[in-house]
């Protein structure tokens, strides 16, 4: 198992400027290749504090290219419903460039309805725009002189610049969440993919996603990474303490970009999001720990937390770490990320 950091912002203007957030952000990024994590990954959301401070992954994904020098750079995710293909393209393109050949690109679907309706997307057009997005930004990384007539754009002889480094293009990853169709054809096309274990389902899903990647012959047996939130202190009982009130409200703040959902709102491309949704009602830090889908405590706690997960998930590649979350002190998340990387990381590696 390797280890990244993620960032997803759960910030309101009035309590953390941007500038701030990014540069915390940067920083931690930074020390987080210095202490052995492989990727650094970000969320692309909008108009919501959950999430909206970061619209476009691949800018601030160009910025933490200019502080490292190894780890994987990961869009986690971009949303093909609310980009043109040809705009992502030529993006990906630039910071594979920019970072000489270090970006993973995953893309996802978008599930808050409010987003949709200020795009002017219909939800229930989610699943055709994002396969047939897929689907040309493929075309546009791999290939030159690109024509594909889709039903929401169309591409007539085109090439995207500039060319990725990577040949024949940076590796997918699709972000799947609670629909078993997602999980299986991320499988079924030889994706790799990027969950977050909540509301009890995980396993199943990514036994589908496992099973139709061996079902279509691909070699391996995928590629799978998973989000935690983490926050390590000498002294467990203080962990849980600092993480507890920034750990609550990210499900708070969840809850009130997605209020839609509990509001009644269905769509045909998102069956049983309404129920997932009064499931997340309940979480909490204590509910998270005990499922191990948190890793908060002391060191010695993680690590058997990190065996839970094993157990409970099975074999998965990555664990994506949200270690800055909402209005976690920097100087918190910093010590952290270093206590994690000098007692955890190492252990792990000598039991392998």
């Amino acid at each position: 198992m390797e280890f990244g950091v993620q960032f997803f912002p759960d910030v309101e203007p009035r309590d953390k400027d941007a500038q701030t957030y990014f540069r915390e952000s940067l920083d931690i990024a930074e020390e987080a290749e210095r202490q052995g994590f492989t990727h650094a990954r970000v969320v692309e959301h909008h108009f919501h504090p959950y999430g909206g401070y970061s619209p476009n992954p691949l800018t601030f994904l160009s910025a933490v290219s200019q502080r490292t020098k190894r780890m994987r750079l990961v869009t986690g995710a971009v949303l093909p419903a609310f980009n043109h293909p040809l705009k992502l393209a030529g993006e990906i393109g630039m910071v594979d460039s920019i970072s000489g050949g270090r970006l993973d690109v995953g893309f996802a679907r978008a599930f808050l309805l409010h987003e949709f309706r200020r795009f002017g997307v219909s939800p229930d057009e989610s699943v055709e725009r994002f396969r047939e997005g897929l689907e040309q930004i493929d075309l546009l990384l791999r290939e030159e002189n690109v024509t594909h007539r889709g039903k929401f754009h169309t591409i007539e002889a085109t090439t995207s610049l500039p060319r990725p480094v990577q040949k024949p293009r940076p590796k997918f990853y699709l972000a799947c969440v609670n629909t078993p169709d997602s999980f299986e054809f991320a499988g079924r096309m030889g994706y790799s993919v990027m969950a977050i274990p909540i509301g009890g389902r995980a396993p199943e899903l990514l036994n589908i996603y496992r099973q139709a990647w061996k079902d279509a012959g691909h070699p391996g047996t995928g590629e799978v990474m998973l989000a935690f939130h983490m926050h390590c202190e000498p002294d467990g009982e203080a962990a849980r303490r600092t993480a507890k009130p920034f750990f609550d409200h990210y499900f708070v703040s969840q809850l009130d970009a997605a209020k839609d959902w509990l509001d009644g709102a269905t769509s045909k491309d998102y069956p049983g999001y309404e129920k997932m949704f009064e499931q997340i009602k309940k979480l909490n830090l204590e509910s998270q720990i005990e499922s191990r889908s948190a890793w908060v405590g002391s060191p010695d706690e993680i690590r058997e937390a990190i065996a839970g997960a094993a157990e409970i998930y099975g074999t998965f590649e990555h664990a994506s770490l949200q270690i800055n979350f909402g209005m976690m002190p920097f100087d918190k998340a910093m010590a952290s990320l270093k206590l994690f990387g000098a007692e955890v990381m190492p252990q792990l590696t000598a039991a392998a």
